[in-house]
């Protein structure tokens, strides 16, 4: 099993923040046939066939960790680009 590992820094109220992960949510849901559900107010859970993750939201913080199944590893790198351009538009560009 393979994983992608992504922290994103942002300057979002958590209202925002949370909304911003909804749509992240949704896209991949859409996409990607992922169903997805909050666990509490600051971790959202997704899962499909061969791949299943977390999205945590802290104050100031986006962390997404997504493990992937064997069938899965050869879109590794497209997926964590996709995960990068949904951060950047969502949650802002990372900081320099």
């Amino acid at each position: 099993m393979s994983e992608i590992l992504v922290t994103r820094k942002h300057q979002l109220a958590a209202r925002k923040a949370k909304a911003a992960a909804v749509e992240v949510a949704d896209s991949l849901r859409d996409e990607f046939s992922l169903n997805y559900e909050w666990v509490d107010a600051g971790l959202l859970r997704f899962y499909g066939v061969g791949v299943r993750g977390e999205l945590a939201l802290a104050r100031g913080e986006v962390t997404v960790h997504v493990h992937l199944g064997f069938l899965l590893l050869p879109l590794r790198g497209a997926l964590e680009r996709e995960i990068h351009r949904y951060f950047d538009e969502r949650f802002g560009p990372p900081a320099a």
